[in-house]
């Protein structure tokens, strides 16, 4: 490959994706979309009855999920305080709280620092999300019973053998580093362990699926960022291609073969990621796993672009967005709708890169039996039923995350022990 990166490799993964670690917030504000939630149940599949031995199995799992959306929740409800909306106590308003935590056996959770893309115009992306990152550390300190903030692998493992939650955090979105690898630094430092490059919105340096493409993929600039986030042992969705290359990872992304939206991956780009090392991480959201709720958001995101390009402003937009919404409901589908994606992933490019990436707290509808953070058993007794081994299953469930993890870290390691330029 030339030092240059080949666009023709990269564009299909990063720019029909949508940014796959972050975009699942398609919409002009975020991906709450308002969405009515319909009542079909699937009457071809029974409901999943949860076995004692797949509990007591699912228990010594290591879960690990890609992608949580407390923090943005915590600030959509405008109660950044946990006096306000305590999680150690039920919260049946949430997706999330420690009980059910416990109960799904989340053992390493990505909890995501999601801004708008928005804040980019108006010079705030950076300050909101120093403040998601404050959240997170803040509900660490409240929590200290349950979570243990971590770096690296070594952290997680420690805190997985203390019997809490390893707490991580994931940037959604280039923007927040407001076009300066020492923001991304400084991230890095507060402890965000992976990014995605690019959200609803094409940035200075890097083209976004839905929206108006200007540099043919990456800038200088962009392939910089990723070379840094490569230098620093942060996760990315692409690296440069080389031998060196740290893997990708996806992590809430789905199969586009199954539910053809931009969100997920298609069968053509698998062999990379494979090739990478990388893995998918199957998001939940029914937008995303259900086909005709994939549907139906292909048709908004084709109407928010005509919106757009009419000269609706982002408040219009969203009442536009509320009011399609309301007669254009999802499907919701059902857990083996999610499980159907792993299947697929699985069959295509093998067990050891396919991971779970729920979007807890960042969507409005979610498939039966995959309502919050407690139902995660449910996944491991589907999986038992198809017939998936148990090393199998450890390996979904949260290893091949955790490998990726340590691959990354290796990586970085040889970057920092090159000589120096003089």
């Amino acid at each position: 490959m030339n030092k240059r990166t080949n666009l023709r490799f990269l564009y299909p993964i990063i720019f029909t994706t949508t940014c796959f670690l972050g975009g699942t917030h398609f919409s002009p504000t975020h991906d709450r979309c308002l969405i009515a939630q319909d009542s079909r149940v699937e009457v071809d599949r029974p409901v999943v009855v949860l076995s004692d031995a797949a509990q007591t199995f699912h228990d010594s799992v290591m879960l690990v999920d890609g992608h949580n959306d407390l923090p943005w929740e915590f600030r959509e409800r405008g109660t950044p305080s946990f006096d306000t909306l305590d999680i150690g106590k039920a919260a049946p308003e949430l997706n999330t709280d420690i009980e059910r935590l416990k109960r799904g056996g989340v053992k390493a959770q990505f909890w995501s620092v999601y801004v708008p893309v928005s804040t980019r115009l108006n010079g705030e992306a950076l300050l909101q999300t120093l403040e998601q990152i404050e959240f997170v550390h803040a509900m660490v300190k409240r929590y200290p019973e349950t979570f243990s903030f971590c770096r690296s692998t070594a952290d997680i493992d420690l805190a997985i053998k203390e019997g809490k939650i390893a707490s991580m955090i994931g940037v959604e979105g280039g923007h927040s580093i407001e076009n300066s690898l020492s923001v991304l630094e400084k991230l890095y430092d507060l402890g965000a362990r992976y990014m995605t490059l690019t959200h609803s919105a094409t940035l200075d340096w890097a083209d976004a699926s839905t929206d108006e493409g200007k540099h043919g993929g990456l800038t200088e600039f962009g392939e910089q960022v990723v070379l840094r986030m490569n230098e620093l042992g942060m996760l990315v969705d692409l690296s440069h291609v080389s031998d060196e290359k740290a893997p990708v990872i996806f992590s809430h992304s789905s199969a586009r073969a199954i539910c053809d939206h931009p969100r997920n991956v298609p069968d053509d780009i698998l062999p990379i990621v494979k090739a990478n090392k990388g893995v998918i991480m199957v998001n939940f959201y029914s937008g995303f796993v259900v086909p005709e709720a994939g549907e139906r958001n292909r048709l908004l995101q084709a109407e928010t672009t005509a919106w757009k390009q009419a000269g609706d402003n982002e408040s219009v937009i969203k009442s536009k967005t509320t009011a399609w919404r309301k007669t254009h409901p999802l499907a919701r589908g059902s857990i083996h709708d999610v499980v159907d994606h792993i299947d697929h992933l699985v069959k295509m490019i093998g067990v050891d890169h396919v991971g779970i990436g729920s979007d807890f707290d960042g969507v409005d509808s979610l498939p039966e039996q995959l309502e919050d953070v407690s139902k995660y058993p449910l996944i491991t007794q589907e999986l038992l039923n198809r017939g998936y081994t148990e090393a199998s299953i450890r390996k979904i469930m949260g290893e091949n995350v955790m490998r990726v993890f340590r691959e990354a870290e290796a990586i970085s390691i040889q970057f920092n022990n090159r000589p120096k330029k003089s």
